[in-house]
């Protein structure tokens, strides 16, 4: 069985390759041609959770299961918060062919798929990018939306004033471009046209008062004990999800932020072209993720052809 770290498993995995693929992947899965049932959770009481997340997609014959811990306490043992393992099956045999770091596979299918949301909902001239958060969930993000859209401006807001600064230093360098530093307040929204907000906040770090006319919104940050964002941002936006049940359902699955909110779409029916998008430049747009096994899929059978291709896995 082919076992690969995190350092591994970034130097296999194209971004571009990997926002491409997640287009079908989620057509198939909202025309149901996807076997995934609902994540499922054991519960450490007082410390965290461990979920499972299974998923099987016909048309590339991938059979994957995530095993993911999210422990908030973690930061004080510094650790993170979010751990996790990938393993790919044979789909023909059942037999595991590969077990992949899952952090890294989790930090760059998230960012690709808030990639694709970007570049399906928002508006084609969207050049100043705002960063919520200060985590490995933001620079991925940071990275992923370069990819398609020519971005000029960015900003990171946080509310940790050492932990932006050092995050906007790092994009700068990694990057080649300015990048400014904001507390998380209305004055870090002015004029941005591309919000992701990666965190794992309990109160709102995106309100509706903030989000201005032709904005589109990523929300990946998710909290059993509070949401991302506030309920007047969801009720100003079209909203979008990777699957309504999904992001519908009680945690340790759904989103908070979406009870009783009306979703127009999911992304796979954006792609297939069942449901429209964007229908005017001033209209707000919301993405709300909640992660979903077929993006792990998705990226754990990249990671394991561009292995076998080097000649790192053998069939």
């Amino acid at each position: 069985m082919l076992i690969l770290n995190r350092e591994q498993v970034e130097s296999l995995l194209d971004t571009d390759a990997l926002i491409a693929a997640l287009a079908p992947a989620m057509a198939e899965l909202s025309a149901g041609r996807v076997s995934m049932p609902q994540r499922m959770a054991a519960q450490v009481e007082g410390r965290g959770l461990l979920g499972v997340m299974p998923a099987y997609l016909p048309s590339s014959n991938t059979l994957c299961c995530k095993l993911v811990s999210v422990f908030p306490g973690n930061a004080a043992l510094h650790l993170p918060s979010h751990q996790a393992v990938v393993m790919l099956f044979d789909a023909t045999s059942g037999t595991p062919v590969a077990m992949l770091d899952g952090a890294s596979i989790t930090a760059l299918r998230t960012a690709a798929g808030s990639a694709l949301a970007t570049r399906l909902l928002a508006r084609e001239d969207a050049e100043a990018l705002l960063i919520i958060g200060t985590g490995v969930q933001a620079r991925a993000h940071a990275h992923a939306m370069l990819r398609v859209r020519k971005i000029t401006e960015l900003r990171v807001a946080g509310r940790g004033t050492q932990a932006r600064a050092d995050l906007a230093r790092r994009l700068s360098g990694e990057l080649r471009m300015e990048v400014k530093s904001f507390p998380i307040t209305r004055e870090a929204f002015a004029g941005a046209h591309i919000v992701c907000a990666a965190t794992h906040a309990e109160e709102p770090v995106a309100k509706g008062e903030w989000l201005e006319p032709g904005m589109h919104l990523n929300s990946v940050g998710l909290n059993a004990r509070g949401r991302e964002v506030d309920a007047a941002a969801v009720k100003r936006a079209l909203v979008v999800v990777e699957s309504r049940a999904a992001a519908l359902a009680p945690p340790p699955s759904g989103a908070n932020e979406l009870a009783g909110a009306a979703v127009h779409a999911e992304i796979g029916e954006i792609v297939a072209g069942t449901r429209p998008g964007r229908s005017s430049p001033e209209q707000i747009t919301l993405y709300k993720s909640v992660g979903v096994a077929v993006q792990d899929a998705v990226a754990a059978q990249l990671v394991y052809d561009a292995a076998l291709r080097e000649g790192i896995a053998w069939k």
